[in-house]
């Protein structure tokens, strides 16, 4: 279960700011209807994430445990410093065509702006960490709903209320506490 709480807080926290839910925000405005935005995005969501998932699981089998120590902590460090840079939308991936609908607009916008988004690289880096990778896939997936359908349902208001910095604070620091503690070996009686 600590791989699904511990995954479920962080992302959560890093996805406040994040391209994906200024994504969430634009979708909202622009269609108005939010359940098939939210349905879009927990597919998109689910689908970017077992993904990153089954990439960390199969990365745990190819890197030796000591070598995968090193590259996950120095990873999460990494992460808690990109987490302090605000991201920006792009027009591009907010531009689809309308033909796919709302549902449609929100799986391919959502899943195309998740890839190679620190939330996905946390969720390859989480599911190598932990040997529960349907757990972290889960709570990533969580965090991304608790982020995001609020978003969804309070647009630009709660963007405006949230004092970001702070939150990319915490984003940042529970990265660099799970960088830090796993250089320092937690984790050794899980082979790594």
């Amino acid at each position: 279960m600590e791989a699904f709480f511990i995954s479920t807080g962080v992302v959560a926290l890093a996805e406040i700011g994040d391209k994906t839910q200024l994504l969430a925000f634009l979708l909202a405005a622009r269609f108005k209807r939010p359940l098939p935005i939210i349905l879009g995005i927990f597919v998109a969501t689910i689908l970017n994430h077992a993904l990153a998932g089954a990439v960390g699981a199969w990365l745990t089998r190819l890197v030796q445990p000591d070598m995968l120590r090193w590259i996950l902590g120095v990873s999460f460090i990494g992460m808690a410093l990109w987490t302090l840079i605000p991201d920006k939308i792009e027009d591009d991936e907010a531009q689809v065509a309308s033909k796919l609908g709302v549902f449609g607009a929100t799986l391919v916008t959502f899943f195309l702006a998740e890839m190679g988004d620190k939330t996905q690289i946390a969720t390859v880096a989480m599911a190598a960490r932990y040997p529960e990778p349907v757990m972290v896939v889960l709570g990533t997936t969580l965090g991304m709903m608790l982020a995001n359908v609020p978003a969804v349902f309070a647009g630009d208001k709660l963007a405006e209320r949230i004092p970001m910095r702070l939150v990319h604070g915490l984003a940042a620091t529970l990265f660099a506490a799970l960088g830090v503690a796993t250089l320092l070996g937690a984790g050794s009686a899980l082979g790594f």
